[in-house]
């Protein structure tokens, strides 16, 4: 659900080949100065909690090894590998075992301009080629477990499309470059409406989204910013419910009602701290679905090594 903030930073962004911290104004300005080839390796660490009240019903958690280089640079664009290995899983549910080997030692490709927001994601056939060759292995191997073939569909259709890999399945590369490309002044708030896309396939998602400077630090030559996302909750659980009869339809099992569909909520939480080089120094992103007492809270940190 993460897209970085081109909607509305376009009116902030003033290019400066200077420092990108301005203690007259109290500014910061989060561009990428990058050299070709340049390489930064980061520490990625994902938590699931599922939680009914105080009573915690599950929980997940791995962590990987991400290196970021800089394969090319031009005037307009830095292409970016993406080298994720070295997976750590600790957790009650063995398929996820089976579901993290897919990607491990994958490159993913991207690109953003000139200032370092993302922009797209370039080799996307490749990685959906890759993902559908080893869910189509998984298939063959798990035959007896309960849901496999539900949860590899899930997979499937994160990687069916450059727009669907770029909205759901690239989430810790959308949180890295969130703040790229704009300028942003000490406890202003920019706030702001987005559309984000519904991973279920239907009309995006009306988003709502303040971003802030929260901390300038010019001994080390780092800022931080904040950010806040609130999914329209309507429109979200109007598109789970959709989604969940589609399901239901291709199982040939009963779907659910409207009526027995609770209120959904989807709020997020960045904060990041950002050298004046444009590399994070590190990043950490709270999300919380919940619905009736349930809270599902997933918890994303990116730290550099």
């Amino acid at each position: 659900m993460k897209l970085i903030l081109s909607f509305a930073l376009t009116l902030f962004i003033f290019f400066n080949s200077s420092s990108q911290i301005n203690l007259h104004d109290s500014t910061v300005q989060v561009i990428g100065y990058w050299n070709n080839h340049e390489k930064q390796s980061y520490v990625v660490t994902h938590e699931k909690i599922k939680l009914n009240e105080t009573d915690t019903l599950s929980t997940e958690y791995f962590k990987y090894t991400v290196d970021v280089t800089i394969v090319d640079s031009t005037q307009n664009s830095y292409t970016i590998d993406w080298y994720y290995h070295d997976y750590e899983l600790q957790t009650d549910n063995p398929i996820m075992e089976k579901i993290l080997s897919i990607t491990e030692d994958m490159t993913i490709k991207i690109k953003t301009n000139e200032m370092g927001a993302f922009k797209e994601i370039v080799n996307w056939k490749e990685i959906r080629d890759c993902i559908y060759k080893a869910t189509g292995m998984l298939k063959q191997e798990s035959l007896s477990i309960p849901n496999m073939y539900k949860l590899i569909g899930q997979i499937e259709n994160m990687y069916f499309s450059k727009e669907t890999i770029e909205a759901s399945a690239i989430n810790e590369i959308q949180q890295f470059y969130s703040y790229h490309g704009g300028k942003y002044k000490l406890n202003e708030e920019i706030n702001a409406g987005m559309k984000v896309m519904n991973q279920y396939g239907g009309e995006p998602f009306d988003t709502d989204v303040t971003v802030w400077l929260d901390e300038i630090n010019e001994t080390d030559n780092t800022s931080v910013l904040r950010m806040y996302q609130s999914v329209d909750p309507n429109q979200l659980t109007k598109a789970t419910y959709h989604y969940l009869v589609f399901l239901a339809e291709n199982l040939k099992i009963p779907g659910p009602k409207w009526e027995d569909i609770p209120p959904l909520s989807n709020e997020a939480w960045t904060a990041s701290r950002i050298h004046g080089s444009g590399w994070p120094i590190y990043s950490v992103e709270t999300r919380n679905v919940s619905a009736e007492g349930i809270v599902n809270t997933e918890e994303t940190v990116i730290e550099i090594q």
